[in-house]
């Protein structure tokens, strides 16, 4: 019976390795925490595609008159990917916030509603409300967009304390997933 017990458990550790060797999955919107119900798109509105986004959260330092300074967000700078583990850039996404496809196609959005992110040390989910669209091909017919799945992103902790820091700009590497939607169905 030891035997046969050590034998078992010698072939249970040689598969195990040999799945950990395959490696994990990148996380997909399926894969990950819930969506909270606050960021759930309009009921009308169906998912349309995602694109997995790398790059930095811009942050400058500034003070308002009288305020000690503070790191204050300006603008997102990110490649966008049809996965997390693809090395083949889709678009891009930029301030406004806004996206554009290699077609020629963009969005622009604003925020409606905002989640903390189950991950700790990561920037909060979001929704996104189109703007404006411009341009015929895959961003065109876009109304409103999920940031889900962020690690990362979050304003540094220092680096921002003093006058002498004012106008120091801060590139903090992010990575999400954005949900894209279009109305109908």
């Amino acid at each position: 019976m030891t035997i046969r017990c050590t034998l078992f458990a010698a072939a249970a550790a040689a598969l195990a390795l040999g799945l950990a060797a395959c490696g994990t999955p990148a996380p997909t919107p399926a894969t990950v925490a819930a969506v909270p119900a606050a960021l759930q798109p309009a009921a009308g509105e169906k998912r349309a595609f995602v694109q997995h986004a790398r790059g930095v959260q811009i942050y400058n330092c500034a003070a308002a008159d009288g305020a000690a300074p503070a790191w204050a967000f300006v603008a997102p700078e990110a490649e966008l990917f049809d996965s997390a583990a693809s090395t083949t850039v889709i678009g891009s996404h930029g301030a406004g916030p806004s996206w554009q496809s290699p077609d020629g196609s963009k969005v622009a959005g604003k925020l409606k509603s905002r989640a903390d992110a189950p991950t700790a040390g990561a920037i909060p989910w979001l929704l996104l409300t189109t703007t404006s669209t411009g341009g015929a091909g895959k961003m065109a017919g876009v109304s409103s967009i999920q940031r889900v799945n962020t690690t990362g992103g979050l304003a540094p902790g220092g680096g921002c304390m003093s006058k002498d820091d004012v106008g120091k700009l801060a590139r903090v590497p992010y990575a999400a997933d954005y949900v894209f939607f279009v109305a109908g169905g």
